[in-house]
């Protein structure tokens, strides 16, 4: 039996489920997320102890494996309708900037040293939000004021999707820390050349 699978998930008050055909809806506070689940599993909703039950009717290899992410994902679903989720980059690097577009708020626009600025577009449902953070580089002593984008949603995958698109525009190099991170990665440092004596 999955030990993950198995465990209920807990539904806070203020959070409504809903089972339709071959579909599960939580909505909450931050929003309503769905989830389509795998054949091979059973999911059902006791409203008296608000816990919502993933069950698997067979033991085949995919049946055992759907069983535990089935769960997982709802867990996540109930926990982004409930607090939402949240990625933090920084952006690091003389004369790199980001700021939100004027026009469109779900737009960054990222100015990374490239001829042309990049664009990267939020999907429905991610919200974002340019700020100023203290952050300490590897190495120094001193806190530096850094540009922060802050990436907020109800859906995990999502979220974490848009974080990912943004620090592909320009990963950190580990030569001088140039370029976009997450708040708490860790960029190994690499040595430059040295002049031969």
């Amino acid at each position: 039996m999955s030990r993950i699978g198995k465990q209920p998930v807990a539904v806070p008050q203020g959070v409504n489920v809903t089972l339709g055909d071959s579909k599960v809806s939580v909505k909450g506070p931050k929003g309503e997320l769905s989830l389509s689940p795998h054949a091979k599993v059973k999911v059902s909703y006791d409203s008296a102890t608000r816990n919502i039950v993933v069950e698997r009717p067979q033991e085949d290899r995919l049946s055992r494996s759907v069983h535990g992410l089935t769960r997982t994902l709802l867990a996540n679903m109930v926990e982004g309708v409930t607090k939402g989720y949240e990625r933090k980059l920084v952006v690091i690097g003389l004369g790199y900037k980001a700021e939100i577009d004027k026009k469109n708020k779900q737009k960054v626009i990222l100015k990374l040293g490239f001829a042309n600025a990049i664009e990267v577009v939020a999907p429905t449902g991610v919200t974002v939000e340019v700020t100023q953070i203290d952050y300490r580089m590897e190495g120094k002593k001193d806190v530096d004021k850094v540009t922060a984008v802050v990436v907020r949603g109800a859906d995990k995958q999502m979220v974490g999707q848009y974080a990912a698109d943004v620090r592909a525009a320009q990963p950190s190099e580990p030569y001088q820390g140039k370029g976009i991170r997450y708040d708490n990665e860790v960029v190994r440092r690499k040595e430059g050349k040295s002049k031969a004596g």
